[in-house]
Parts: C-alpha cells; sequence; structure tokens
C-alpha cells in the first residue's frame, strides 16, 4: 500500500514505518529467507505498492500463489490483527483487486508469450542450449551468416534451414569465419531438437511480444503482468534465461532518462538462483551488464531468493533495497550464509542483526531500504504488511475467462508464420531441385537425341554401304554378263575361223587330215580371238 506517496513495506514493533521511496526504486532489490518465511508475501506487497502509484510490475509466477493480485483478498484472523495492531485501516488499507494481465510461453495458462530466435539471440541460445565455446561461436556465426544474407530467424525450424544450410556449404563460409564442424552443427541441431520437445516450438515464433505493451496502467493503475512459471520452471536453464531474455529487451528498447520520481516498471524474478547457476562467464558479464545499466532506463529489478548467497557479489552490490525474512544455520554452510548477510547492512545498535536473521517469524525480516540521497538505512527488524489483493491461486476458470476478456488476448492469440529462412532456404533447395531437373531432362535429351542421331547415322551408313553393294554387285553382273557376251562372240567366231582354215589345211591330207585341222583351227582360232577380247 501506498502511504504519502511511498510504498509502505511494513512496521517495526515501535510502531515505525519502513518504506520504499519510489525514486529510489530503480536501483534495484532482494527479498530472501528460507521456505515459508514470508517471501511471497513481501513480492506482493511491493509489487501491489507499485500498482497503486501507477507503475507496471512484471512477476514470474513460479508456485502459481501470485495469480491471486486480480481478485480482492479476504479478511483472516491473522491479516485482521495485523491490520489492527499498526492501525491500517486509518493509514488507507483495504482488501482490493489489481488490474492483471496472465502470460504463459507454453501457451496453457495464459495469454501466449512468443519471442523469435533473432530476438534471443546466439548467447542466450547457447545457455539455453549449453554449448561449449566453440560450438556457441559456430552458433554466433551461423547468426552472422544469416544476417549477412537477410534470412529472418523467427521460429525453430528458420534455425534448423540455417544450420542445415551452413553446415552443406562449410566449405565456402570456412574460408571466411573459420572451420565449421559438421559435428557442432550436429550437436546444435541435437541441442535444438530438445528444446523443441520442452515447447520451443511454441514460444519461438510470431506474433512476438512486444515488451511495450507491458509499460501500460489502468484507472490510475499499474498493470501487473504474471507469467505463468510452474511448467517452465521445472527447466531452470530455460526459465532463467527466458527472464534474461526480457530484460535485455528492455534495456534495448528503453531509452536513458536517468532517476526518475518513480520507475517506468519493476521486474521481480522468483527462485534468482537459477539466472546465475551453470552461467558462462560471458553470459554473467552480460547479466552484470543489464542490471547495473538498465536502472539508467528507468527500470527496477528486484531478486527473490533462498539466501543472498545466491546472487554473485558483482549482483548483489548492485541492489539497494533489501528485505531479509529468516534463514536457519542447521550447517556451518549456513552459519557462514547468515553471518554473510548480516554483514550486508548497516549495524542498527538496538539489535544484533546475526541473532535476529535466525530468530524472524514468518512475517517478519529485517529491512534496509535507500534513502533520499540514495544511502541504505540501518537495519530494522520489522513485521510485512499483509496484501490487499487475495493470496493464493486462482481457479481454472477464473483465469480463463481473465485471458479471454483481455485485449492483448486478441493480439497475440493466433501464431503467424511469416517468410523466413527456412521458406527461403524450401524455395531455394526447390528451385535448385528443379534447375537440376530440369538440366538432367535436358541431358537426357541431349543423349537421347544424340542416340537418335547415331542410331540414324548408322541406318543411314548401313543403307549407303547396301547400296555400294548393289552397285558393286550390279556392275559385278554387267561385266559378267559382258565377258560371258564376249566370250560367247568370241568362241563362235573363232570356232568359225578355225575351222575354215583348218578345212583350207586339211585339204592337202585327205579327209582324215580335213577333220583334225578343222578341230585344231577351231582350237586356235579360240585362242587368238580370246586374247583378243582380253587386251
Amino acid at each position: 500500500m501506498v502511504s504519502e506517496g511511498k510504498i509502505l513495506v511494513g512496521k517495526t514493533e515501535a510502531g515505525k514505518d519502513i518504506v520504499l521511496l519510489p525514486g529510489m526504486a530503480n536501483r534495484h532489490g532482494l527479498i530472501a529467507g528460507a521456505t515459508g518465511t514470508g517471501k511471497t508475501v513481501s513480492l506482493k506487497i511491493l509489487a501491489e505498492g507499485f500498482s497503486d502509484l501507477g507503475v507496471p510490475v512484471f512477476l514470474a509466477d513460479v508456485k502459481g500463489d501470485l495469480s491471486g493480485m486480480a481478485f480482492q483478498g479476504e479478511a483472516n484472523e491473522k491479516v485482521e490483527e495485523r491490520v489492527s495492531k499498526f492501525g491500517l485501516s486509518e493509514a488507507g488499507f483495504s482488501y482490493r483487486s489489481y488490474p492483471s494481465e496472465y502470460f504463459d510461453i507454453f501457451q496453457k495458462s495464459g495469454i501466449p508469450l512468443r519471442t523469435t530466435i533473432s530476438e534471443m539471440g546466439p548467447l542466450l541460445l547457447s545457455r539455453i542450449f549449453e554449448l561449449n565455446q566453440i560450438q556457441s561461436d559456430i552458433l554466433s556465426v551461423v547468426f552472422k551468416i544469416a544476417d549477412e544474407e537477410g534470412l529472418l530467424l523467427v521460429d525453430t525450424k528458420d534455425l534448423r534451414s540455417m544450420l542445415n544450410y551452413v553446415g552443406d556449404n562449410a566449405a565456402q563460409y570456412s574460408q571466411q569465419y573459420g572451420n565449421i564442424s559438421k559435428a557442432s552443427i550436429g550437436v546444435i541441431l541435437r541441442a535444438l531438437a530438445s528444446l523443441e520437445t520442452k515447447g520451443g516450438d511454441l514460444f519461438f515464433g510470431e506474433t512476438a511480444l512486444n515488451i511495450r505493451d507491458w509499460l501500460s496502467a489502468r484507472d490510475g493503475k499499474g498493470v501487473i503482468n504474471i507469467l505463468d512459471c510452474r511448467d517452465l520452471v521445472s527447466d531452470g536453464t530455460l526459465y532463467s534465461t527466458f527472464l534474461l531474455w526480457m530484460l535485455s529487451e528492455l534495456y534495448e528498447i528503453l531509452p536513458e532518462v536517468g532517476d526518475l520520481s518513480r520507475p517506468k516498471i519493476v521486474f521481480f524474478f522468483d527462485e534468482a538462483h537459477l539466472l546465475f547457476k551453470n552461467s558462462s562467464k560471458a553470459l554473467l558479464e552480460k547479466i552484470t551488464q543489464i542490471v547495473r545499466l538498465v536502472r539508467s532506463k528507468g527500470v527496477g529489478v528486484y531478486f527473490i531468493t533462498q539466501s543472498p548467497a545466491d546472487i554473485p557479489d558483482d549482483v548483489l552490490s548492485q541492489l539497494g533495497n533489501k528485505i531479509q525474512h529468516a534463514l536457519r544455520a542447521y550447517t556451518p554452510a549456513d552459519r557462514k550464509a547468515v553471518k554473510a548477510a548480516a554483514q550486508s547492512y548497516r549495524e542498527n545498535p538496538s539489535f544484533d542483526t546475526e541473532t535476529a536473521i535466525e530468530e524472524l517469524a514468518t512475517g517478519e525480516a529485517v529491512v534496509s531500504m535507500l534513502d533520499e540521497s540514495g544511502t541504505p538505512t540501518i537495519v530494522e527488524r520489522a513485521m510485512i504488511l499483509p496484501p490487499q489483493s487475495r493470496m493464493g491461486g486462482i481457479t481454472d476458470q477464473e483465469r480463463d475467462t481473465l485471458i479471454k476478456e483481455s485485449l492483448l488476448y486478441s493480439k497475440y492469440e493466433s501464431a503467424v508464420d511469416p517468410d523466413s529462412a527456412y521458406e527461403f532456404l524450401e524455395r531455394m533447395g526447390i528451385e535448385a531441385e528443379e534447375r537440376a531437373r530440369e538440366e538432367a531432362e535436358a541431358a537426357e535429351e541431349e543423349k537421347r537425341l544424340a542416340k537418335e542421331e547415331a542410331a540414324a547415322q548408322k541406318a543411314r551408313e548401313k543403307e549407303e554401304a547396301a547400296a555400294l553393294r548393289k552397285q558393286e554387285m550390279e556392275e559385278r553382273k554387267a561385266a559378267n554378263a559382258k565377258k560371258r557376251a564376249a566370250k560367247s562372240v568370241g568362241n563362235s567366231v573363232a570356232g568359225t575361223v578355225g575351222r575354215e582354215v583348218g578345212k583350207s589345211v586339211g585339204k592337202s591330207f585327205g579327209k582324215f587330215g580335213k577333220t583334225l585341222g578343222g578341230n585344231v583351227g577351231a582350237s586356235l582360232g579360240r585362242g587368238i580371238i580370246g586374247t583378243l577380247f582380253k587386251m
């Protein structure tokens, strides 16, 4: 609740108000404490206070117990006791509801929340995929090639197509970017397939969240945007990376504004230790940079975790507003964590902070907020105020009604598949296949024509050879006929001439000589005539 323009967080036993100054809210904060000590109530008190100031809020709802913000709280004995004890009714306490929007990247318990592969970027995707440095570098190269060739990476099939494309053309790109191992491409593809089984095919796509839609107010109250993380948190890496992406988006889109009288938006990250667990050096540097610089964009970031030791020192040093619930020291490590938590506060001479942290009851905390000059106040032991909205979750029917009534639901309900890398590369593949088919058909046609031409040529040669043989045969027949005719004439002429010669000669030898002379003369005549025809 808000009192005199300040968020009233709690009261000391003596009745002193513990407040958070809106002008110091973008200096970030921490809510820590063991399970069941009251962290959720502290978170709700701050979220309600910011909403009352007209500041929009983002909440990561890990257990589903923050969804009741949209409904009016109900009185119970413990709440009424605290309201009465601290005179909260006179200060303006009343049960009320807060304007809320519900989101869910798995599209079951809220408005579909999507982003694109390009917006997530290679660094955060490398963390989701748990890639080593070489594989992460190759993923960055794939993003660079996509950017240079104007290929949009919207959803998981775009990234898969791009990975396959780069892998198939590794020799070409290796000349410019160094060795691109197909084995590393294979590792990334397997990680992508694993992500899809976890719902990656749902939350990577269009219509992507325009995070400016969260920077809204309704009836003078900041809208509380609640992301259902009950399923998402089962994969700590995915959960934390997605939250980091949202913070990075705000950092990218918001202008520098310096210190404002109140923040533009406040983020609450529950189970914050997951954000830093197993983070690479490059990612930790990015987180630290964003936390350090985003406050100048008017954004406050509040981490909720069990122990301050869960937060790296470089980040912890940026958290000026702190609410520490009870910690239990069961082991030497626990004792060390309690001691470290106590030493992070300005000492209050009226009590021992380390002892107090172990003794705190549920709903009680040691608190230090920044004053007007940005200096941490001395630590105070205080009872946290009760929330004004409903404690606990809401029914599925209540949730469904609120979701369907939202104006944002119609904007983000339906997924859109734009013309991006997958479609472009598929067309390019189809065109390449078509070209290859046409070339193959042309080659086959050329081969067929060549075969037909060869067959035709062979037929022509065969016909020519047959004609030549026929001509030769006819010529031989003609020559032979000529020879036979000549021989016949020769024989006849020779016989006649020979016989006449023989007869003349034979007359001198009588009858016998006549016959013999005729035969001899005929043979002689044929020989002479034959010789003449040969000449």
